[in-house]
Order: C-alpha cells, then structure tokens, then sequence
C-alpha cells in the first residue's frame, strides 16, 4: 500500500513538470488542475502505479517481508525504479510532440528521482520500525531448535541475544536421539510436528552435534510439508550446505533448505515465464492436441488422458497429465517403470514417447502451478521411498517446482531402474545449485532439440 501511495504521487509530480517541460499550457486547458482532472490523466494516474507495483513484485521485493538488508532493499528499489522510469518513458513520451532531445533526458531525471526517493522513503520508514519492533522484542518469529545440546543451547543465546541477529524468538529445543543432553526440558524426536502446528512455529533451525547428511535429510522429509522455513547452522561441508549465497555479512551464515539458492526475482520472473509459454503452448498447440487425442483414442481402448499421483515442491501430491502411451491396465500387477522394449507401450505410444508428445498436457499442470517448464521430473512416492535409501540428498529436490524438462532429462533421458533415477538425479542436483534463467533457456532449447530429432526415448 505504501509502494503504491508513493507512486502515486511520484506519478503526479512528475505529470506536474511534464505540464510545464512539454509547454502544456498551449494545448487548451486552462490551468494545469484542469489538464490532471481529465478522464485520461486519471486513468493513467491510477494504472501506472499499478503497473509499478508488477515490476516489483518482479523484483521479489513482496516475496519475504521481513530479513531483507537495508543495502539490498536500498539496490532493489533503484532497479526496479529504474526500470519503472524507463517503461513510463516508453509509453508516455511516444505520444507527446517532443522535438528537443535534452527534454526527454530531464523528464526522465525528474521521473526516476521522484519514484526512487518517495518509493525508498516508504520502505526506509517500514524497514526501520520493523527492525526497531525486533530488537524490543515486539516482532519475532516464532523458532524450534532440532537439537538440545549445549552447543545448541549456546547457539540459540547467540541468535536471540546479538544486536545483529533479529526476530528469531526461540520457544523450544527438540532432543536428537544420540546426542549429549544439556540437562535442559526438551521435546521428543518423534513429537517435531505436532510441536510445530501447536506452538505456531515458523522457523525451525537444525543444529545437531555431529553432522550427517542423512539425517539432515530425513529431518527435512518431515518438514517439507508443514509450511516452515527450515535453517541449518553448518558445522561442515558436503552437498546439503553447498553454494552457499552471502546475504548479509553480519548474519550467522545459515542456510535455508526449504528454498532454491536464487534471487526472488528469479523465483517470479520463472513463474511468469511459466504462466506465459503454457497458457500460449496450450493454445497454439490446440489442433495438435486434438490430433493426438483422436489417434490414442483410436489406438487401444481406454482414457485418452491418463493422470497419476506424483510428489511435488515440498513434497506435496499431484495428479500430473499426459496422454496415454500404454494400455489401459499397463499397472494391474503393481507400480512399474517403463524401459525401451516395454511391450505395454502401445504403437502410437512409441511415436509419442519418441518425440515426447505424451508430455503436452502437463502444460495444464504448469499454468495450474504444479509443475514448473524447467524443473527435476516428478516421481512417484513408491519410487522416492527407494532412492532415498541409496541417495538421501534426493530430497533437495523437493525445494521446487518439477518439471515438464531437466537437465536430468537432456542429459540422461528417461530412467527404467531406481538406480538409474539416481544417476540422474545427480544432474538436477546441479540444476538446483545453478539454478538461473538462462539456464532454464538453454535447457529448453536443448530439450526442443530432442522433441524435433526423435531422441524422446
């Protein structure tokens, strides 16, 4: 609300120089009220703070409220009024009669300067009352510490006693089986989640004694789904605590699990992307859909559509979409993955799968914001339940969206075995550590390279 009032009046501001720059005065109106009060200046001063307030959610500056550094609140806001500036000048100053250059330069100085200082000073105000609200101990959030150790009791003074570290409000440890107890009242292992849901929790850190990624992992299995950020205060190093990302230098370096190591503009400028390329595959690709309807229904009785339960980010069910390659009771005998000679695929099936239009509906999944274009293929429970005994890292795969595409997919293809599946899970696990959209780009364009050259299977 406060971006938008600020942009209001910056717009405002600025309409008031342009009625004087542009020399207005000669178009007819007889004073600069009159020309603001029209019905098309009140529209533009209504829409284009709206307009403003897309390019910031674009810059995730919505995403996380709170924990932001005033350097990266003060860059963010730069940008993103840079490039509202730029857009305004787009469409604004096309259509004015503007014959000497120099004229656009000072609108464009003048417009910057009035969205960036008013847009800055709102957030500047909230920022500071926020941080003075967390160092009297009237704004926190609420923290379960999975250890109770002393070294994790001694954690947990750090973090609610430094002037830097603020708004974790610790309201209980957990014992970790195994480990030395500080003597202190802790809650069960077994009990993690019902504390969470009955305590309000909405942070839990992990600081055990001894590190192991196993553990670690099935911890966060159980975690995934209970809307929590989960932080870990790493005491070594391995695949969990790679890559990394320096935020804040005077912060406890920890590392959150239940998000990717992106920027949160990257976060929603891939979701637009999303939104954008499936709702137009979806409609471009319509008379192809229909085609390919029409053979599966012809090919061998049964759903044209077939849908099956899959996990996706943070662990949560879905039903995904594809048209049916198999027959209709490919499955009677119990879950299985499909291998090149599978002789339950039927003969349009095998066109399908080679050129990967079985995959086409998941767009549906895509706009509905289970699925994601670029992203580690989702798997079955009953198949998750095995890889993690091999490879328990598997479960950082659930920090994000699956996708129709990977780079476990370009690279390794489709996967008949559990062992295979881990084999490829290795590429998504890069993925994950690199996660940009460029990246997402080339692994589109290497994934249409494949649709077009047949190698689907």
């Amino acid at each position: 609300m406060t971006d938008f009032v600020m942009s209001f009046i910056a717009f405002a501001l600025f309409n008031y120089c342009r009625w004087n720059v542009l020399d207005l005065q000669s178009t007819g109106y007889s004073g600069y009220v009159a020309f603001f009060f029209t019905r098309k200046m009140i529209a533009e001063q209504f829409i284009f703070p709206l307009m403003m307030l897309g390019v910031y959610w674009l810059s995730g500056y919505y995403n996380k409220p709170y924990g932001k550094s005033r350097l990266q609140e003060f860059f963010t806001t730069l940008l993103s009024s840079l490039l509202n500036t730029l857009l305004l000048l787009l469409i604004l100053l096309t259509n004015d009669m503007v014959s000497v250059i120099e004229t656009n330069y000072r609108l464009l100085i003048v417009l910057f300067g009035c969205l960036f200082s008013l847009t800055y000073m709102g957030r500047w105000l909230i920022t500071n009352q926020s941080i003075h609200a967390m160092k009297n101990r009237k704004l926190g959030f609420r923290t379960l510490i999975i250890g109770n150790s002393n070294k994790a009791r001694q954690f947990a003074d750090k973090l609610q006693n430094s002037p830097t570290l603020l708004g974790y409000d610790v309201v209980g440890f957990v014992d970790i089986p195994g480990e030395t107890q500080s003597g202190k009242k802790g809650y069960r292992f077994d009990d993690i989640e019902d504390c969470i849901t009955r305590l309000g929790v909405t942070q839990v850190i992990i600081s055990p004694e001894d590190f192991d990624d196993g553990r670690i992992m099935s911890l966060l299995r159980r975690m995934y789904d209970l809307n929590v950020t989960v932080k870990i205060a790493p005491s070594t190093f391995s695949y969990i605590t790679l890559g990394i990302h320096l935020n804040d230098i005077y912060a406890e370096p920890l590392i959150e699990l239940t998000s990717p190591r992106i920027s949160e503009s990257t976060k929603n400028v891939k979701r637009v992307m999303d939104v954008l390329f499936s709702a137009l595959a979806l409609i471009v690709l319509s008379p192809l859909y229909l085609a390919v309807a029409i053979a599966v229904k012809l090919s061998s009785p049964g759903c044209v559509i077939y849908k099956q339960e899959r996990i996706g980010m943070r662990q949560r069910p879905f039903n995904i979409y594809k048209f049916r390659s198999m027959r209709e009771d490919a499955e009677a005998g119990g879950p299985a993955l499909s291998s090149i000679d599978d002789n339950r695929v039927t003969r349009v099936g095998k066109f399908l799968r080679k050129y990967r239009l079985d995959e086409l509906p998941q767009f549906w999944n895509v706009l509905k914001g289970d699925m994601s274009l670029v992203g580690p293929r989702p798997e079955r429970e009953f198949f998750i339940r095995q890889i993690i005994k091999e490879a328990p890292y598997y479960n950082m795969l659930h920090q994000i969206r699956p996708g129709i595409t990977s780079w476990g997919m370009v690279k390794y293809g489709y996967a008949s075995t559990p062992s295979e599946m881990i084999d490829r899970a290795q590429y998504d696990l890069v993925y994950l550590m690199n996660m940009s959209i460029l990246v997402d780009i080339k692994i589109i364009i290497y994934t249409i390279k494949t649709v077009f050259s047949g190698e689907g299977m």
